[in-house]
């Protein structure tokens, strides 16, 4: 039984890349997952990926870049407000501006960065750098 599958998916990804994989295959997905890949995708994170629905909660195919140090899931989700920003930037990330902050917020899944630009606050779901 699955609790958590972004998390699952994340260390997927991690365990991948630290094996020196240069594709993860990502089982089941969720729309959810698929936001984050994309945003992954648009930051350079990931190469490309692919969701295949094979009507058993479908697959992710994820080509990998070399880009990523370290990617794991927030648990638990905390809400943080456009203030509080800074304090999970300096509990999360090495440093700042080094890596991204993922959260959903009422305008979709984004980054730290984004929300900042928006002035809206959100849900954490990950951080990657």
């Amino acid at each position: 039984m699955r609790h958590d599958v972004l998390s699952d998916a994340l260390s997927a990804l991690k365990n991948q890349k630290n094996q020196g994989k240069s594709e993860a295959i990502v089982r089941p997905t969720s729309k959810v997952i698929k936001s984050v890949f994309e945003i992954l995708k648009k930051e350079g994170y990931v190469l490309d990926f692919n969701i295949t629905d094979d009507k058993r909660g479908g697959y992710a195919v994820v080509k990998l870049t070399n880009q990523i140090n370290d990617i794991c899931a927030i648990r638990p989700r905390f809400s943080v407000t456009l203030e509080e920003f800074e304090k999970f930037e300096k509990r999360f990330l090495p440093s700042k501006d080094f890596g991204r902050l993922i959260l959903t917020t009422s305008q979709g899944v984004m980054t730290h960065v984004e929300a900042k630009a928006n002035k809206t606050g959100g849900v954490l779901l990950a951080y990657v750098y």
